[in-house]
C-alpha cells in the first residue's frame, strides 16, 4: 500500500472525542464506558476514521498556514473548480458550475436551513428508520416531527425501502420535506438506481423537496457504485438538495466544511436566503485549503486505496458476525464503514438485556454504540474504520467474552 492504514493513531489529547470520551460519561452521556483492567478501548463508536489523513490535505494546510495573516477573504475559483473536478471524476456529474454550489457549516446545518425554509413548525417529515441520530435531532430541535418510514429487509437479509409504507405515510400527513440518507447511515446500503427512481417519483407526485445526505458518497465498498440523487431524472435534479462534505471521507470533521449542490434556482435562493439568517455560515480559510487538498490526484488515490482496506475490515466483520455470533441479524455494508447488528433474537434467547450486551463489549474494550438513538432498540452500531489488526482482535474478544 502506499499509505499508511495500519497503524493505529495515538489520538489521546488531540482532541479526539473517540477516544476522550470513552469513560468521561459525565460530559458525554452516550460515550462507553471504560473497559475493565486489562482491556484497551479499540473506539468503534464516533463515526471518525482511526486512521492518518491523506497527506497532500496537511501539505496543503501547513501551506497556508506558514503565511502570517488569517484575514478576511471569499472562496477562490480553486475551491470551486476542485468539487467540480471531484464530482466529475468520482461520479461522472457534468454540468456542475460555481453557481450550484453553496457552503454549509455541516450537514446538519443545511437539514436545518432546509427545513427551515421549506416547512413550517409543527409539520412532519419523512424520514427511514433506521435513521442517524443527527437528522431526528435537529429538525425536531427546531419544532418539526419525524414521520418514520422503516426499511425493511428482503429474503436476502438487505435493507429495502418500502415505498407503499413511505407513501401512504406522505400522503396521509400532507407531507413535504423529506431527508434521504445516501449511502444510508446506519445501514449502509448503496441504493441502485431503480431505488431511488422510484423514491424520487413518489416524492415528485406529491411535491416533496428532498435534502439527500450523501456526505458518504465517496466511502463505496468494493462491488458498488454510488448514484447522485439528482442524476436518476431531470426532475430529481430540480427538487434535490444534495449535501456533501470532505469530513467522512478525509476524516475532517473537526476543521469544518461541507458544501451543498442545488440547481434549481428557487430552491437556492430560498435555502441561501435562510443559511444566512445566522450571519455565522463561513467557511474557515484551513478548511477551504483541506478541501482543496483532499480533492487532488493523491486524494483521490487516497480515498481509492481508503476503500479497499475498509472492504476488507467490513467483509471480514461481517462473515465472522454471521457465522460465529448467532442470533445476531447484521447485512453486510455496500458503503460507509459502519455496521448495524440486530440483537433481539439473541437477547431473547439468551434472556440477556441489549444494555448487557451492550456493557459486555465495554468490559472488554469493544467501544461500539448503542442502536436505540438510531431508532432500534435492538441495535448496536460499530465503526470498522480501524487497522486491520484491531478489527480482528474486537471480533477475537466479542465472541470470546460477550456472545457466548
Amino acid at each position: 500500500m502506499k499509505f499508511d492504514f495500519d497503524t493505529m493513531l495515538e489520538r489521546h489529547g488531540k482532541d479526539a472525542i473517540a477516544v476522550d470520551a470513552i469513560g468521561a460519561s459525565v460530559d458525554f452521556a452516550a460515550a462507553p464506558k471504560a473497559p475493565r483492567e486489562g482491556f484497551d478501548a479499540i473506539p468503534m463508536w464516533v463515526a471518525d476514521m482511526n486512521f492518518a489523513t491523506a497527506p497532500s490535505i496537511q501539505e496543503a494546510i501547513i501551506k497556508r498556514a506558514q503565511h502570517p495573516a488569517f484575514g478576511y477573504y471569499a472562496p477562490t475559483q480553486e475551491y470551486y473548480d476542485s468539487i467540480i473536478r471531484w464530482h466529475r471524476l468520482r461520479n461522472g456529474v457534468e454540468g456542475l458550475s460555481k453557481e450550484h454550489i453553496g457552503y454549509e457549516n455541516g450537514v446538519l446545518g443545511c437539514v436545518a436551513s432546509a427545513m427551515q425554509a421549506f416547512t413550517a413548525p409543527g409539520e412532519k417529515f419523512l424520514l427511514h428508520s433506521p435513521t442517524y441520530i443527527g437528522f431526528t435531532h435537529v429538525l425536531e430541535d427546531n419544532g418539526r416531527t419525524a414521520e418514520l418510514s422503516p426499511l425493511v429487509k428482503d429474503e436476502n437479509g438487505i435493507w429495502r425501502m418500502d415505498y407503499e409504507d413511505m407513501e401512504r405515510r406522505i400522503r396521509d400527513n400532507h407531507i413535504h420535506f423529506a431527508v434521504f440518507c445516501s449511502p444510508h447511515n446506519p445501514c449502509g446500503r448503496v441504493w441502485e438506481r431503480w431505488e431511488i427512481e422510484k423514491a424520487m417519483e413518489i416524492f415528485q407526485k406529491y411535491d416533496v423537496v428532498v435534502v439527500s445526505d450523501e456526505i458518504w458518497s465517496d466511502i463505496i465498498l468494493e462491488g458498488h457504485k454510488h448514484i447522485p440523487t439528482q442524476s436518476v431524472s431531470e426532475d430529481a435534479k430540480m427538487r434535490t438538495i444534495a449535501v456533501y462534505a470532505p469530513s467522512k471521507t478525509f476524516n475532517l470533521a473537526g476543521l469544518i466544511g461541507s458544501y451543498h449542490i442545488v440547481y434549481n434556482p428557487m430552491l437556492r435562493d430560498r435555502l441561501t436566503r435562510q443559511s444566512l439568517c445566522c450571519h455565522y455560515n463561513d467557511m474557515n480559510v484551513l478548511s477551504m485549503h483541506a478541501l482543496i487538498g483532499a480533492y487532488t490526484d493523491e486524494g483521490h488515490a487516497w480515498a481509492d486505496e481508503l476503500c479497499r482496506v475498509l472492504s476488507k475490515n467490513v467483509y471480514y466483520a461481517y462473515d465472522v458476525i454471521s457465522e460465529h455470533f448467532p442470533g445476531v441479524e447484521v447485512m453486510r455494508p455496500q458503503g460507509t464503514y459502519m455496521m448495524f447488528l440486530h440483537c433481539e433474537e439473541y437477547c431473547r434467547k439468551t434472556g440477556r438485556t441489549i444494555d448487557e450486551v451492550i456493557e459486555a463489549g465495554w468490559d472488554v474494550g469493544v467501544a461500539w454504540q448503542q442502536g436505540a438513538p438510531f431508532h432500534d432498540p435492538w441495535g448496536i452500531r460499530m465503526n470498522f474504520a480501524v487497522p486491520y489488526a484491531y478489527v480482528q482482535e474486537a471480533l477475537r474478544r466479542l465472541e470470546k467474552y460477550v456472545f457466548v
